[in-house]
């Protein structure tokens, strides 16, 4: 299970909190060690020819600076504190160097911390980067002065509008997890209702048959018996889904929304077929490979699995660019179903998310893990898109 679902849960819950995972950490520093050695290593080896003696110890608080931002989205606050105060020391070493370029590593701290703690913290961290301005305008007069406070009041702001970005980005998926569980729960009262509904019927033709048929009536108690225990394992589902955990996303489904005909009981793979044929209306070749029969699973893994298609097929046709064609593999085994979509589409840039774009797989992954599931999702290596869920017969049962 690890090998399907550990990592994608540990960046959802990492972006939760507001933190970067350690690929985007990297190239954070990597990015910014190599614009401050660019920009104020030049300048300090420019302005250091004519002093000699301090170039070494100016280049060195220089390195320090770029080491320092490694740890800049764990410890802002004191990252801040060691760039300002070595961004100080080349300055007064080298006041060929201007107080704004000598502190550029303290101010991309600054944009960091911004983004990722609270105002209160980060109006701090801009009141202390301001307590060098008069040192700016004894240096540069007014101009300097001006530079100074405009590229410091600009890294805070590009942090806060970034804060910003990830704060609705996080209420979004939010939304999407609440949504979707709504949904579910619908679903999952329908089948327990129809159920309950079933044993009903069942023990009222028990009771009127029981003494003369006592054979039948046995089998009517035998199919209460089973009712119940499916009716109870589809509560246990129904509980799950609002237990406070990890978040999740959503989409509709192809051709329509979250309309009355979807709370009714039915949608399961046994309607693969039908799902497969709206989706073809539209143009698009879809294939379907079946393993394994489908009759007896459990009705939410069931449910689940079907969901998991009719999502996959729905992110295919609104975000796969150029996709004609989409193999759907549904395998049945005794102890789990895998449920694989493929598309042939272009992988789009990476870019800025249109509204709802990538909701459908937070959904999905809501659908797998409220069975016991998991579930992984993303571009392959030679063009298209796949889902791959993997949800467990017994959990569910």
């Amino acid at each position: 299970m690890d090998r399907w679902n550990r990592q994608p849960d540990e960046a959802r819950a990492g972006e939760a909190r507001g933190e970067l995972s350690a690929r985007s950490a990297r190239a954070l520093w990597w990015g910014s060690a190599g614009l401050v050695l660019a920009v104020l290593g030049t300048s300090v080896l420019v302005a250091g020819t004519e002093h000699g003696r301090r170039l070494p110890v100016a280049v060195a608080l220089v390195l320090v600076q770029a080491c320092a931002l490694r740890w800049q989205t764990r410890a802002p606050v004191l990252v801040l504190a060691v760039n300002a105060l070595t961004g100080l020391a080349v300055w007064a070493l080298l006041p060929a160097v201007s107080l704004t370029g000598a502190l550029l590593a303290a101010q991309v701290t600054l944009c960091v911390l911004s983004a990722t703690r609270p105002r209160r913290v980060s109006v701090r961290a801009l009141a202390a980067m301001c307590v060098p301005a008069p040192l700016a305008f004894h240096a540069g007069g007014s101009a300097g002065l001006a530079v100074y406070l405009l590229t410091v009041l600009l890294a805070w702001t590009a942090g806060q509008w970034r804060g910003a970005q990830q704060a609705r980005r996080r209420a979004e998926t939010r939304r999407a997890v609440v949504e979707e569980r709504a949904r579910i729960a619908r679903e999952v009262h329908d089948v327990v209702a129809h159920t309950l509904s079933v044993m009903v019927v069942q023990a009222a033709a028990a009771d009127d048959v029981f003494a003369q048929r006592p054979e039948q009536a046995r089998q009517a108690l035998r199919a209460i018996e089973s009712g119940a225990r499916s009716a109870l394992g589809e509560l246990r589902l129904l509980l799950r889904a609002f237990r406070p955990e990890a978040e999740g996303e959503a989409e509709a489904e192809p051709g329509g929304g979250d309309s009355e005909s979807d709370r009714q009981p039915g949608p399961s793979l046994a309607r693969l077929d039908e799902l497969a044929d709206r989706v073809r209306a539209t143009g698009m070749t879809v294939r379907v490979h079946r393993e394994g029969a489908a009759e007896g699973l459990p009705a939410g893994v069931d449910l689940a699995a079907y969901r998991i298609v009719q999502e996959a097929l729905t992110n295919t046709l609104r975000h796969a660019d150029g996709a004609d064609e989409v193999r759907v593999r549904v395998a049945v085994g005794g102890e789990c179903v895998e449920v694989t979509v493929v598309d042939n589409g272009r992988t789009r840039p990476s870019g800025p998310a249109s509204p709802g774009a990538g909701r459908g797989l937070v959904g999905m992954r809501e659908r797998a893990r409220l069975v016991g599931g998991s579930l992984r999702a993303g571009p392959l290596p030679g063009g298209g898109f796949e889902v791959a869920a993997r949800l467990p017969v017994e959990r569910a049962s």
